[in-house]
């Protein structure tokens, strides 16, 4: 577990893994705060934040895919005078271990000269595996179209790679007159919904396992979901779940062909539904393999999500079961009590978003944002010393907003739910860049 480099009284630094919606955030909170001659890595094999929130519309809708890919040319808001000490590298994690990460390959230009990193403290944000349909490293977008580029496809985590890999997610969709949809939740809501705007000729179909869409919200958010499908004309069926055996693994479609060249698919129940195209959107997985190869007691088995503490420090059980087993322990009366396997906490490593088993909240940007704001910011506490604690996360009211084609779309924060009728193309792509340092007065500022 241990080994390798290891932090000095110069090292002086601090990484973070994953740099989108969390890790810039954290990131940027570092840059601003810690103590001069502290260096802050940041580390992403993109050389850009995927904006995923407007993906499934640009892989549909042609014409903004450059919107949906925000490049880290001024992530830490330094504009013409950057500091030597704060960079970001384009480059793969290989491995972590509880004092140095190590990377694919050194960056000399940049002062890295080894492919092993000393630090102090790390943040891990690496998200989650997005589902197929979004899967920008998995998969070659063109495969399920009939007619496939015999070139094999190269993603290499570049801009072009992602505007290209969009263009060719929409050729696809406008060359399948029906396309099936799995999964209820807000991306294969958005799919349906926007494939059916743009192409209302299409027969459209969304499958869903639970009788209700985006279960973990109020019922009214199906309701409206569940009438403007309707509207669509967006066959919708609820309760019924996939058969993953009539899945072929290679090209994610349907094993069977029907006299029409449609693919077939069934559910568990029997249903056979046939489709020229299908969007698998479930199977989000949180990309934790590298926290799990470090210490495997970090990771909660059945979400696969890392055990945090309510500091975003990583730990070794849920918070839960410490407390209980603190309580267990002084309620004692054996001077001997049976050896116990203790829970540990990694003081210096954080995770924050998707990756983070953070008591109950939604895996959304926003949730990760302002916990890569809280792990920053106790890191920077922890740095200067002093006794000022740590601050602790409590998940916020639940907050969502889902487009129902081009111009619809339903929100939910806290109690409160209602519909919004001026949508735009673009989803309002513009409106996030400056978050990430670059300033938006035209289109064409967000196609560098």
């Amino acid at each position: 577990m241990g080994g390798g480099a290891a932090p000095t009284k110069e090292t002086k630094t601090v990484v973070v893994l994953g740099v989108a919606y969390g890790g810039a955030k954290a990131a940027q909170e570092l840059a601003a705060g810690l103590p001069e001659g502290w260096k802050v890595i940041a580390i992403d094999r993109n050389s850009h934040v995927n904006h995923v929130y407007v993906m499934p519309r640009y892989a549909v809708l042609p014409g903004h895919e450059y919107k949906a890919f925000i490049p880290y040319t001024n992530l830490y808001h330094e504009g013409e005078n950057p500091k030597p000490n704060h960079i970001v590298l384009k480059t793969q994690v290989v491995s972590l271990r509880p004092n140095h990460v190590t990377i694919s390959e050194p960056h000399p230009e940049l002062g890295i000269t080894s492919t092993e990193i000393p630090f102090d403290y790390a943040i891990y944000a690496l998200g989650a595996h997005l589902p197929a349909p979004l899967d920008l490293w998995g998969r070659d977008p063109r495969v399920s179209a009939k007619a496939v580029d015999p070139k094999p496809w190269a993603y290499n985590g570049f801009k072009t790679d992602g505007t290209s890999w969009l263009k060719e997610r929409q050729k696809v969709i406008e060359a399948s007159p029906t396309v099936l949809v799995v999964g209820g939740g807000a991306l294969g809501i958005q799919f349906a919904t926007d494939i059916k705007a743009v192409y209302p000729e299409k027969k459209v179909t969304l499958l869903h396992s639970r009788t209700r869409l985006l279960p973990k919200f109020d019922q009214a958010m199906h309701d409206e979901i569940r009438k403007t499908m309707e509207l669509q004309s967006i066959d919708l069926i609820l309760g019924e779940r996939l058969d993953m055996s009539s899945i072929d693994e290679q090209t994610r479609s349907g094993k069977a062909v029907n006299s029409q060249g449609q693919r077939v698919v069934r559910t568990e129940k029997g249903r056979e539904i046939a489709a020229d195209l299908l969007l698998l959107c479930t199977g989000q997985t949180p990309n934790t393999a590298i926290l799990a190869a470090m210490d495997p007691k970090t990771i909660n088995p059945a979400s696969k999500q890392a055990y945090v503490q309510r500091t975003m420090q990583l730990t070794t059980a849920p918070v839960e079961a410490q407390l209980a087993s603190a309580v267990e322990g002084s309620l004692s009366l054996e001077e001997e009590s049976r050896p116990k396997a203790v829970p540990h906490t990694y003081p210096n490593i954080f995770v924050v978003g998707d990756a983070a088993d953070a008591f109950g909240a939604i895996a959304a940007g926003h949730t990760a944002y302002y916990q890569g704001e809280l792990a920053a910011k106790n890191i920077v506490k922890l740095v200067k010393g002093g006794d000022e604690p740590l601050d602790e996360y409590k998940p916020g009211a639940p907050a969502i907003k889902v487009s129902l084609g081009l111009t619809k779309s339903v929100y939910q924060i806290g109690p409160n739910i209602g519909v919004k009728t001026d949508g735009v193309d673009d989803l309002h792509a513009s409106h996030v860049w400056p978050l990430f340092g670059i300033k938006v007065e035209k289109d064409e500022d967000m196609i560098p």
